[in-house]
């Protein structure tokens, strides 16, 4: 690289380059422009930020642990089992301590049962029988108690019987009944206790008032106004999902009721305000800015009727003119207009001004007109409108 090429790199390193802007006048390309921007715009404060938090950073990764405790006895009185005072040891299920539990609120009792051999259930079709070849022996019934002996057991002069079987006898016949026999466990409390921490943040709690009373936990109920009472009804956490606890402990609908009670589970994500990310959204939303002005760009010089005339004044092509040519003939010939100019005498130059103090002086700087150019002398016109390029 010659001395010159390693000159004009140094200077070229200190030049600034800038766009050159168009401003279109064209209504339609301008308002779908501002429809892009507020379409933008809205999504990114909207959706972005409003909706989805774009501006937190956020934590998924949630430590929690749920401690469950039952509390509630009850008495009943039943011709099959007698006076009987029910804890959480005879209704609760599985042991106390799980995140989960069943309380149990009606039961079918059949009392005095062990295992021997005594007819089936009349209403079980597969344990009917005429013969003692219908009950092979050894074989289970199907829905039933137990298995087949071989015999077939009729009640009088009736044709039909049933098979007889080996089970815990006598099996089970009575009705499912109408009424709950443990209908008081809505009164039953539940202690919840739920802990959760999001170690991101470093962030932890809990669902108990922090207090140094001890009676707290023996006497509060969770409500609108005790919001960090741990303490449960049963009754009002049923109500809670649109049930009817009477209803529902007679005839369970254990699947509804453990969907509608999820809300008492843990379910979390936290979020903090985080410079990151916000940075990350609003440059995007500059990058669709961008993308929008594109578009418009496209259909501005490209799909509307003018398009040629937009494309024209977007993309200006740069050429050297000739009249560079017109300049390098005099100095070619051995002379050029400034030597010209120098070897006219000083008196033509200035006697004008002396004269006509201006007038005078003005014709004779004044400039000749296209077509009447001397020997090396050059259009004021074509000067203005010649581009100059960047080696």
């Amino acid at each position: 690289m010659g001395q010159a090429g390693c000159k004009g790199l140094s200077q070229s390193l200190f030049d600034y380059k800038t766009e050159k802007y168009v401003i279109a006048k064209n209504k339609k390309v301008g308002l779908l422009y501002r429809l892009l921007q507020v379409s933008i715009l809205t999504y990114l404060v909207v959706w972005v930020f409003l909706v989805k938090k774009g501006y937190q950073d956020t934590d998924t990764s949630l430590q929690s642990s749920i401690v469950t405790k039952v509390k509630g006895v009850t008495f009943t009185n039943t011709s099959e089992l007698g006076e009987r005072l029910w804890d959480v040891a005879d209704y609760v299920i599985p042991p106390q301590g799980e995140n989960v539990f069943f309380v149990v609120t009606n039961l079918i009792v059949t009392a005095n049962q062990r295992q021997e051999t005594c007819a089936e259930s009349e209403s079980i079709p597969d344990a009917w029988c005429y013969t003692d070849s219908d009950c092979p022996p050894g074989e289970p019934v199907v829905a039933g108690n137990g298995v087949k002996t071989g015999r077939c057991l009729r009640v009088g002069s009736m044709q039909r019987g049933t098979c007889e079987v080996f089970a815990w006898c006598p099996v089970e016949t009575k009705p499912r009944p109408v009424k709950p026999l443990l209908g008081k466990a809505e009164d039953f409390t539940v202690y919840i206790k739920n802990f959760i921490r999001f170690p991101k943040f470093n962030f932890s709690k809990t669902n108990v008032l922090d207090t140094n009373d001890r009676a707290f936990l023996k006497s509060c109920r969770f409500g609108p106004k005790n919001p960090y009472c741990p303490i449960f009804q049963l009754g009002s956490v049923v109500s809670w999902t649109g049930s009817n606890f009477q209803e529902i402990a007679v005839q369970p609908s254990g699947q509804q009721i453990f969907r509608k009670l999820n809300l008492l589970w843990v379910q979390l994500q936290a979020g903090k305000f985080s410079l990151i990310p916000t940075v990350v959204n609003i440059g995007s939303g500059v990058a669709l800015m961008g993308a929008g002005a594109f578009l418009c760009d496209l259909v501005l010089i490209y799909f509307i009727k003018k398009s040629h005339f937009y494309r024209d004044k977007k993309y200006e092509e740069v050429r050297i003119l000739r009249v560079l040519q017109g300049l390098a003939e005099p100095s070619q010939q051995g002379g050029t207009p400034e030597a010209e100019e120098a070897g006219q005498p000083e008196a033509h130059l200035r006697g004008g001004t002396r004269k006509g103090k201006g007038c005078a002086g003005q014709q004779h700087l004044q400039t000749p007109r296209s077509g009447h150019l001397g020997k090396g002398e050059v259009n004021v016109e074509q000067l203005q409108n010649l581009q100059t390029v960047d080696a």
